[in-house]
């Protein structure tokens, strides 16, 4: 095949001495034998997305490897000294069970202190939410964790921590990636200077562990606790190091961990996807909580922040719960709780996102405080917090499957949630409820809120441009109708504009421009529209509601709800 100019001078470039003889010749075999790879590898620089730089290992400028990610922290240390005038400064690294992440971890943590930067490099895999507790527990300027979350085992990540534990949120993201790009790979620094790297581990496992007991715990008495009978899987990933520690000294004494998936493992062996967000990813703990008779399910993904939830429904059979259900389900707790301690004087928040369900809107509505909204990622809510120094932050998570309780971690924190979510059991069960049965009052309380995802996934050169072209349609010839319902409301985060399609009046929207759509329907319904940050897809986030009167109306209100969205998905030809 004919390979394009530009993308042979990338290659070119890595043919040169800067590079060690083994990329070179992976290269050299690529050029022959595998063409379609080779471009792949370099049609463009891998990007920053909405979690980090996360990419395919291998060779190449669109890959993971020690030169990509040298170039990062070469770019990210310069960019440091720059911010920093004359400070000591410090950063912290932590990585997952991926292949390849403890070496890369090195790689990061020796280019930092070839730079003459302190770098504290944990001793071994962590969860990401230790990550940016540590960055403020250290009193660091920058963080790094090398993961690739939940995405498939031949991925690897690198995620960019600052000060306040948040990510890298603008302007900061813009000028570190101007600064990265500026550089030329023979000028990364690898020489380590070893004196600058101290190793991590259990004094900021102790502090950590700690926290999360101070944020998620709540007078649940003995009693309830030694009642709650808990599956819990970590998928082969890092959380086998801190939930059952956590959990333990919590008091939870009836834990049972799903021996199969206890060992951290690249390769997720038990697991088509180690995602929390699959169903199928806590088949095994399901048929464990089963055995057991288990109240409560919980799975979280490799780099631990995100964690999926079943709980038995009235029928006592066990459900798996959505991102949306668990985070007004702790979110409401939360709330609930400060209240109770006399802490909500409505200068509080909570945060959510713009894909997230509206009941959070709800929530914050009925207990006065504000629901901040921003974009996808957590990195946004994080912003939220060191923009509003004067509010304080309860809780708040997105339909991912994340959420985060208190500052003093700055992303989403699977560690402190699961020991949240066992607390709501615990108590629900003592009083002789359940948590699903929390979820079904607020229902009949704010309203039944209903949500549905749908990824479509295309993958390439030539999926990049159809999922663009799939957004491009939907901004410029905008849907008018969507099952038999005018569309009222259009938002459009590229241009910063809404659009009244009754009034034909249009706004300005205040939250940074991203490649989302959001139609907003005659009946309350809401679609929103976004190519994945992350991944070689686009997802379509579905909202629909209902009023009911009482708990028995939820079975009938459910079937509507979910004929609803069924019949937006066809007639948005996305079925």
């Amino acid at each position: 095949m004919h390979i394009e100019q530009n993308i042979l001078d990338k290659v070119n470039v890595w043919l040169t001495p800067t590079f060690d003889k083994h990329t070179q010749e992976k290269i050299k075999e690529m050029m022959t034998s595998a063409p379609k790879e080779l471009e792949d590898s370099f049609y463009k620089n891998l990007e920053f997305g909405t979690g980090g730089m996360r990419g395919i290992m291998g060779v190449g400028t669109n890959r993971i490897n020690q030169y990509t990610l040298g170039k990062n922290t070469q770019g990210l240390s310069d960019y440091l000294k720059i911010s920093f005038p004359g400070e000591a400064l410090k950063v912290a690294i932590a990585y997952d069970c991926r292949h390849n992440s403890d070496t890369l971890a090195k790689v990061v943590a020796d280019v930092f202190s070839a730079n003459g930067i302190k770098v504290y490099l944990f001793s071994d895999m962590r969860p990401t939410p230790e990550l940016s507790f540590a960055v403020k527990h250290l009193g660091c300027h920058a963080g790094i964790v090398l993961t690739a979350s939940h995405n498939p085992p031949e991925y690897n990540g690198y995620k960019v921590y600052w000060q306040d534990g948040g990510q890298l949120v603008p302007p900061q993201d813009k000028e570190v990636i101007e600064t990265i790009e500026a550089l030329n790979y023979d000028q990364i620094r690898f020489e380590a200077n070893n004196d600058l790297i101290e190793y991590i581990d259990t004094a900021i496992d102790d502090a950590f562990i700690n926290n999360a007991i101070e944020n998620a715990s709540f007078n649940t008495p003995a009693t309830a606790k030694d009642k709650l009978k808990i599956v819990f899987t970590s998928l082969h990933g890092t959380s086998i190091k801190l939930v059952p520690d956590v959990l333990e000294k919590a008091g939870y004494p009836h834990v049972e961990i799903v021996k199969e998936q206890a060992e951290p493992d690249g390769n997720f062996p038990t697991v088509k996807s180690p995602n929390p967000e699959e169903p199928e990813a806590l088949t095994m703990a399901m048929a464990l909580a089963e055995k057991t008779n288990a109240d409560i399910v919980i799975g979280t993904d490799p780099d631990s922040d995100r964690l999926g939830v079943a709980v038995r429904n009235t029928e006592g059979k066990l459900i798996l719960l959505n991102g949306n259900q668990t985070m007004v389900v702790m979110t409401h707790f939360l709330l609930k709780q400060w209240r109770k301690q006399g802490k909500i004087t409505g200068t509080e928040f909570i945060g959510s996102t713009i894909v997230s369900t509206p009941m959070m809107l709800e929530l914050a509505s009925a207990y006065g405080i504000e629901c901040k909204v921003g974009l996808t990622g957590f990195k946004w809510i994080a912003k939220m917090i060191k923009d509003f120094p004067d509010q304080k932050f309860i809780g708040g998570g997105e339909e991912s499957f994340g959420f985060m309780v208190g500052d003093a971690v700055r992303d989403k924190d699977a560690v402190t949630a699961t020991l949240l979510v066992c607390e709501i059991a615990a108590q629900a069960k003592e009083r002789g409820a359940s948590l699903y049965e929390e979820l079904l009052q607020m229902y009949v309380d704010f309203g039944f809120y209903k949500e549905h995802l749908i990824s479509i996934t295309k993958k390439g050169i030539e999926g990049a441009n159809e999922i663009k072209q799939m957004m491009v349609a939907l901004r410029e010839n905008p849907l008018k109708e969507i099952n038999g319902e005018r569309v009222v409301f259009i938002e459009d985060y590229q241009n910063s504009t809404t659009k009244n399609l009754f009034t034909d009046e249009t706004g300005t929207l205040s939250i940074p421009k991203s490649n989302v759509l959001i139609y907003y329907l005659e009946d309350g319904s809401k679609i929103c529209a976004r190519p994945s940050g992350t991944e070689p897809k686009i997802k379509f986030y579905f909202s629909v509601n209902a009023a009911i009167e009482s708990i028995d109306d939820v079975v009938e209100a459910e079937a509507f709800l979910d004929d609803k969205i069924k019949n937006i998905i066809s007639g948005m030809n996305l079925s």
